[in-house]
This record gives structure tokens, sequence and C-alpha cells, in this order.
């Protein structure tokens, strides 16, 4: 009978783990649903998203919106002529459209409400107008439309309250200053941190504008324009292998080696236009962040038979001539690439110009093609 028992026991909960198995296989990598946030909404479907897996986006009726972001942040869009319920949860942000007078501190969605033609949302900056490098978001902080109001940890605001900012749209560059946050969320000033530089595939950062195009009641344009997209990578993306390695980085101001970790969706865009980027296994999955500093002696010993070097100007800033490179770095003399002439640099703008990931693409399959010309986002250093 003890026998029978334990057998009936062990048979439970063999099925018990399958169950959870297969349903944490079913939702493994997806933001929770929550069908019920309140008594007077109801639950109609979830946003198709076909790379983005750090937000999510859910429809109830008459319109209203649940963005989940993977922090756990949640904010509901209610359509103008509607309003939000009272039972919400208390960490459910109510964001009433229009949504405007934004303070966007984070440079990689400019490129997303230009792409929307949603630029007039934006009413302040935490970019000033030399740093940007989106001809729209210029002119209109040369027209007055848009306003300097302090990088993301030196904000200004007074200037804020007194625009009547209803969101604040961060990079996750604000962790690093998380009372900032608090000050503004205390203002009445809501806080959406974007998290699309922790996609992996670079058409999941691009996804993002989705997000946004809830925010400003444009879906519509945003499928159009995401598609646009998916067309210009199938086209960069022959789906060749050219066998080339390529190692993005570039140099710290204390000499170490900042490089983008395997998971990341830079090295995504180098194995798509046919290369293979050198540190193939760099970096935990569970960890975030995008890139990792290294010491030179490790770099060197990985990536010396590199055949392609990319360096990477959006943090250090351009460079034009292998020269300048080894002026930063006397050891890269030795590697291959340095020795063949294969060195190439990002133009500025590539973080910026989010929307334009095809182009990217191009120019990496371009360099693998042995081109000598110049791209759109990378171009060759002097010899």
């Amino acid at each position: 009978m003890i026998r029978k028992k334990q057998i009936l026991f062990l048979i439970f909960i063999m099925a018990a783990v399958l169950l959870t198995s297969c349903g944490q296989k079913e939702d493994a990598g997806s933001l929770a649903v929550d069908e019920n946030i309140s008594a007077s909404l109801t639950y109609d479907h979830r946003m198709q998203l076909d790379y983005a897996k750090e937000f999510a986006v859910d429809y109830y009726n008459d319109g209203l919106a649940l963005i989940t972001i993977s922090d756990g942040s949640r904010f509901l869009v209610v359509p103008p002529k509607e309003e939000a319920p009272d039972d919400l949860d208390s960490d459910i942000v109510v964001l009433k459209q229009p949504v405007d007078h934004i303070y966007l501190v984070a440079s990689a969605t400019m490129d997303m409400f230009r792409a929307l033609d949603a630029l007039d949302a934006i009413s302040l900056s935490g970019t000033k107008k030399d740093g940007w490098y989106i001809d729209e978001a210029r002119q209109a902080m040369d027209n007055g439309s848009i306003l300097y109001a302090g990088k993301y940890s030196a904000p200004d605001y007074e200037q804020i309250l007194d625009t009547g900012c209803n969101l604040s749209i961060q990079s996750t560059m604000i962790y690093h200053s998380p009372e900032i946050k608090e000050n503004l969320e205390k203002f009445g000033v809501p806080v959406l941190v974007d998290h699309s530089s922790y996609e992996t595939h670079p058409l999941g950062r691009t996804e993002w504008v989705k997000l946004y195009g809830v925010l400003e009641g444009k879906e519509d344009v945003a499928e159009q324009v995401f598609a646009e997209q998916k067309d210009a990578v199938a086209e960069a993306s022959d789906g060749e292998n050219t066998g080339k390695t390529v190692a993005f980085f570039y140099i710290t101001s204390n000499g170490s080696v900042n490089v983008r970790k395997s998971g990341d969706y830079v090295p995504k865009m180098i194995e798509l236009a046919g290369g293979n980027y050198i540190f193939s296994d760099l970096g935990a999955d569970t960890d975030a962040s995008s890139s990792v500093n290294m010491q030179m002696e490790e770099f060197y010993a990985s990536a010396k038979e590199s055949d392609y070097l990319i360096y990477n100007s959006t943090i250090d800033g351009e460079i034009h001539s292998i020269s300048e490179l080894l002026a930063k770095a006397p050891v890269l003399k030795d590697f291959k690439a340095v020795q063949a002439g294969n060195v190439w640099c990002t133009t500025k703008n590539l973080y910026q110009e989010s929307m334009s990931v095809g182009a990217m693409l191009e120019d990496i399959h371009a360099i693998f093609s042995g081109s000598q010309e110049d791209g759109t986002y990378l171009y060759k250093l002097q010899s």
C-alpha cells in the first residue's frame, strides 16, 4: 500500500514538473499578461512583436493600451475621449493622449519620433543642439520648438515644470542617477526608461518604434516604417557567411578596451551582414548591459588576428587615420587588420539614427565584399 502511494506521488510530481516546464517554455522571454487590470476593462489582445523582447503592449476595450517595460514599469495609454479606471494598481502610470511636451533624453528614440512624424510631441531635449546628428532635431532646436533642458544627470526642473512636461523618456543611464528619476516622478513627471539598447537583435531595437507609435496614436505608421526596415535588412542579409572576423571596439580614457557583448545587437548585425564577431561568447546572457571593458592584453590576445577592426566613434569620437588609432594604443600595430589596412570607423550619427539598421548592414556587408568606398555609417581609416 505504501509503495503504491509512493508511485502515485512520484507520478504526480513528474506530471507537475512537466506541466510547469511546458508553461515556462511557452512564456520564455515574454512579459506577463495581466488581463484584469480593472473591473471596467475587457482584455482584447497583445501587440505582435517580431523581435523586441524588452517591452509588450496589451490592448483593452475603448482603445486603452497597457505598455509593460522589462524593468517592471507599466503605463496605461488612454485615448483623448476616454477616462482611466479608478481601480488600477498603484504602479500603473496613466498617460492621457495626446502625449506631448515630452522631455526626451534617450537620444536613440529621436529618430523614431522623426520616422513617426511626431517631433511636435517633443518639447525638451537632454542633448544640446550641436550634439544632434538628426537634421530635423537640430532644426527644431534652431527654431525653438525643442529646448535644451539639461542632460539626464542635471535636468532643469524649473524649465521642465514650466513647459508642462507630461512624460520624460530616459535611457538606461538614468539608473546611475536614480534620485533624478525619483525627483521627476515626485514633481508629477512620469519617467519611461527606453530599453531598446538591451535588445539582442538590431530589428528588436528598431521595433521600439511601435511603442512610441502607441504613445502618439500612430500604430499604423509605426508598422509601416518598421516593415520598411525589415525589408531593408532582408535585402542586406544574403545569408552567406564570408568567414571574415570583426572586432568592434573603442579605447577608453584609461586605456582599456570597450567591446560589445556577444548577445548585443551590434554582433548580430555583423553576423547578418555575413561576418563573425571575434568575441563569440563574451558576457553573461543575464547581464543586461550591452558592453564590457577589458584590458588591452586580453583584447590583444583575442582580436589580434581579426580580419577587420571597426572603431566605435559614438562614445570616444571619430578618428580618421590609422596613426590616430595607434596614438591611442600603439600595440595595435601588430594587428592583422591594421597591417592590411582593414580598419574602419563608425560615423557619430550611427547610434542616433536607430531607424536605419538596413543601411548599416549594407555598409558592413560592403566591406566584406572588398569595397574601398565609404558608406553611410562606416568610413575607412587612412593609412
